[in-house]
């Protein structure tokens, strides 16, 4: 469903600006124009802005924190937001782009995140090579860290769209912990994942702006998925404000280790540009 409706955005923006196109060559072949409106030029202006700094924060929710460690018999499968409930927690994350030219982009992202509850154990739970009694007081720790370098290309760009393809290689800083009384036990998962991006810009007006941004990769037992969807409106050449919504989705299911979570986020962030 997740997929889908991605593709269903997707092909709508690219109905729209296939449109755009069509109508403009046809107003070029009557001569009644030869471009699009000034209007636009003022959404242009980053191409000449070297880096930028982005901060974006919000509230984020979890519909769905399933683990299993490990992933046999000697592991109890349980949901996390029994202990940790659904949210909303705190979280923030920090980009920092080099804009190398008009087609090259490099950028960097920081994106912490950690949240610890408790609750009673509704049942039995054996984690990690510890077993946890049922209805007794457990304190749950949740960390997934995300470090990432992306490199894209603007592979396509008119006055209305911009799209750039790339790909991300990201850090995983995973941690699942469980305290009760006097027995601890967690995982930690560190290692390196490859993965896909895609941005894609819409000039609505010279102020405002639609953005999509997805690193996404599928295949084997795992997956992952960050998605995002914001609306940006120009205060000023250096200065951008936006609003959206952000989904965070993926795991594995492997050997010693199965997770599986999904997060949402209500993000607003601000955007310095020089």
């Amino acid at each position: 469903m997740k997929i889908f409706c991605l593709s269903l955005i997707l092909l709508s923006l690219s109905y729209l600006g296939y449109s755009q196109i069509g109508n403009e060559k046809r107003e070029e072949k009557k001569g009644t124009t030869t471009a699009m409106p000034s209007e636009f030029e003022a959404s242009e202006k980053e191409n000449d802005l070297r880096f930028s700094i982005e901060l974006e924060t919000g509230p984020v929710w979890q519909s769905r924190n399933d683990a299993q460690i490990p992933n046999n018999e000697n592991g109890t499968r349980f949901s996390l937001i029994d202990l940790l409930g659904n949210g909303p927690y705190p979280a923030a994350r920090l980009y920092l782009t080099w804009n190398i030219n008009d087609r090259h982009r490099i950028r960097l992202l920081a994106a912490p995140l950690s949240i610890t509850d408790s609750d009673v154990l509704n049942f039995p739970v054996s984690f990690s090579g510890k077993d946890f009694n049922q209805g007794e007081h457990t304190e749950a720790t949740y960390k997934f860290n995300s470090w990432r370098i992306t490199y894209n290309y603007r592979f396509y760009k008119n006055q209305r769209f911009t799209w750039r393809i790339g790909f991300t290689a990201k850090i995983r800083d995973a941690n699942i912990r469980l305290n009760q009384a006097s027995t601890t036990s967690q995982k930690t998962d560190v290692g390196f994942v490859p993965l896909l991006n895609l941005v894609g810009k819409y000039n609505i007006s010279s102020k405002w702006q639609l953005m999509l941004d997805i690193d996404a990769l599928a295949g084997g037992p795992g997956r992952a998925e960050d998605v995002s969807l914001k609306l940006c409106y120009s205060l000023s050449p250096n200065w951008n404000l936006r609003a959206g919504y952000r989904t965070l989705e993926g795991g594995a299911d492997v050997g010693q280790v199965y997770a599986f979570a999904w997060l949402h986020y209500a993000v607003l962030s601000i955007e310095f540009g020089f």
